[in-house]
């Protein structure tokens, strides 16, 4: 590398930090306590799905409301584009709460919007900007309404993944998700863009699970996790427990209360019952989410006990 190639690469690399110090500068002060029940939009694909969001409705309560848009593993940068842009977008978005991502956000409708990047989160930093199109979808909920709070909810890599599935939680909070995602994309729009750490909320649940030897009969991480309809292990997609965890971490950063005590026995979106926890695990269940939620403080909420 030349002398002008090394200057250039150390001015990126200060202009980053720099970034990165304005951008958590964002977050000194918490997000507003809500005072009343949510609108919430969600942006995403299936590890957000019709199950989670309408479990986040129920422990909620009355006058909570939300709608969404899904793909199929889709990224920021394909919702920002033409529906025909987004794998499985008919199917997807075929129920009642489906509501077109653009005119949702431009709307000004929504107290909270909640977008997830794709999965994996490498090739989405690699191949779809993803910080670049984070940050369009902050700034189009901000023009439209000033006291909108926007979240980026962390997921997770597949349980097969070689790196380990708790190793990658841990490390690619920082290094994809913070490092290359939120901190520029938040820099970008002036605005903090919080955290819903749907990832470190599982890995700590399954953590504990696995720590006491098994909890009402669920053992591993794979009690969290899907099968497909061969009847193999599904490596990513949540089951009803999984669907529940991420409900809880969901509640308990958008309305900054602590879900220990919430129900347990849930409907899924169509209203059949979902699988419950047994009493101990939707205990160990809330408690942790709780922890997770408070211990981050991109969530936006004070530091609390």
């Amino acid at each position: 590398m030349g002398f002008f190639g090394a200057l250039l690469l150390g001015s990126s690399a200060r202009s980053a930090a720099t970034d990165h110090a304005s951008a958590l500068s964002l977050y000194d002060r918490p997000a507003l306590v809500p005072e009343r029940p949510l609108s919430v939009y969600h942006l995403g694909h299936s590890l957000v799905g019709r199950d989670m969001p309408a479990m986040l409705a129920q422990l909620a309560g009355n006058g909570h409301d939300y709608q969404s848009q899904l793909g199929w593993g889709t990224s920021l940068k394909e919702h920002w584009g033409p529906i025909e842009g987004i794998n499985g977008f008919d199917v997807e978005n075929d129920h009642p709460r489906y509501r077109d991502a653009a005119s949702a956000v431009e709307s000004g409708d929504y107290d909270s919007i909640v977008v997830t990047e794709m999965v994996e989160i490498r090739s989405a930093i690699a191949y779809h900007d993803s910080a670049n199109y984070l940050a369009r979808w902050a700034e189009r909920a901000h023009s439209a309404r000033n006291d909108v709070n926007v979240y980026l909810y962390e997921t997770w890599p597949e349980i097969t993944d070689p790196e380990g599935w708790l190793e990658r939680v841990d490390l690619d909070l920082t290094r994809y998700w913070e490092q290359q995602i939120l901190l520029p994309a938040a820099a970008k729009s002036g605005h903090p863009i919080y955290v819903i750490p749907g990832g470190q909320a599982l890995a700590a649940v399954v953590r504990a699970v696995i720590e006491r030897g098994g909890v009402d009969g669920v053992t591993r991480v794979e009690d969290f996790f899907a099968l497909a309809p061969d009847g193999s292990q599904d490596a990513v997609h949540f089951n009803d427990l999984g669907a529940y965890v991420i409900a809880l971490t969901h509640y308990a950063v958008l309305y900054q209360r602590d879900p220990s005590g919430l129900p347990y026995q849930l409907n899924k979106a169509g209203g059949s019952a979902a699988v419950s926890p047994g009493p101990a695990l939707a205990e160990l269940m809330q408690a942790t989410v709780w922890r997770v939620v408070n211990a981050y403080p991109k969530t936006g909420l004070p530091n609390l006990p």
